[in-house]
């Protein structure tokens, strides 16, 4: 089933890692893409698999720095010039920007991650939606999509940098706001929060540093930039079109099992016990022992 058949889509950050597993799934699923990314090595790869799988005419590549609001229009006026319209807008380009103590933070680096993370979205919402407006055949209106990565770092503390997890905050209540703005004009606004994800902006040629990091989710299973992409597909599909104002989290429930203070499922101690803790009202807290129970 090609759930995008006849959709033209935009995906920043293209080019690499989750960007790059969008656009092939939305090509299998019958969507042209404008693939734009800064990275012009990593265009020419992502075109040529795209090529290779059968699908060269429906894919171009677009140099662009999301955080220049030039380089964002002439993306959005590339779909339109070469394939006649833009009903997805997946901004996805991100970095991870800033890190340190905040005291050692300059500002430089603080401005440019939020350019990239933040100001990014601004422009691709304000450009895309211009877009999305416009009137179809027989003045139907198209409406569309824009689908933002947020990350579960802007969701919680302890997920990321200082910086990082400010801008990707600021990117997720954009979201719910510009959704009330859009949908009268049937364009919904929706965000997808990974968690964990196996991609080169996290390991950097060296998966198997970041370790650690994928044991700490529930889900025994690593997070792949497929994963990310099945969600995509599904959240810019006319399957998902009551569902605006949203951000998705897809991080193998590492969210759900919250900031995991004393370990996760495997070494929590609250995991070998069960009973009640009654605080301080003079009552007596029970504990069962459930190693002793089970043996």
């Amino acid at each position: 089933m090609q759930r995008l058949a006849g959709k033209v889509a935009i995906v920043t950050g293209g080019a690499s890692g989750m960007g790059r597993a969008t656009v092939m799934r939305f090509l299998s699923d019958g969507a042209k893409v404008v693939v734009a990314d800064l990275n012009e090595a990593n265009g020419a790869e992502t075109l040529a698999a795209a090529k290779a799988g059968g699908h060269g005419d429906s894919a171009t590549f677009v140099r662009c720095d999301v955080a220049s609001e030039a380089d964002m229009m002439a993306t959005v006026a590339e779909a339109e010039r070469r394939f006649g319209r833009l009903d997805i807008a997946y901004l996805n380009a991100g970095v991870g920007g800033a890190f340190g103590p905040i005291a050692e933070t300059s500002v430089e680096d603080w401005d440019y991650t939020f350019a990239v993370l933040t100001r990014s979205v601004f422009l691709g919402m304000k450009h895309a939606s211009q877009a999305m407006k416009k009137h179809g055949p027989d003045g139907e209106k198209r409406g569309g999509v824009i689908l933002v990565t947020a990350s579960i770092a802007g969701m919680v503390g302890g997920g990321g940098s200082h910086a990082y997890s400010a801008a990707k905050a600021a990117v997720i209540n954009l979201i719910e706001n510009v959704a009330a703005e859009l949908g009268p004009h049937r364009i919904r606004v929706v965000g997808i929060a990974p968690g964990v994800i196996s991609t080169p902006l996290l390991h950097r040629g060296r998966p198997d540093r970041y370790e650690k990091q994928f044991r700490h989710q529930p889900w025994p299973d690593r997070g792949e930039p497929d994963c990310i992409a099945d969600v995509a597909a599904f959240l810019c599909s006319d399957d998902a079109r009551f569902i605006t104002g949203e951000t998705i989290k897809v991080d193998g429930g590492l969210l759900a099992q919250g900031i995991a203070l004393w370990g996760d499922s495997r070494d929590n101690p609250f995991m070998r016990t069960a009973g009640v803790n009654r605080g301080t009202t003079g009552e007596a807290m029970v504990v069962r022992n459930l190693k002793d129970e089970r043996s």
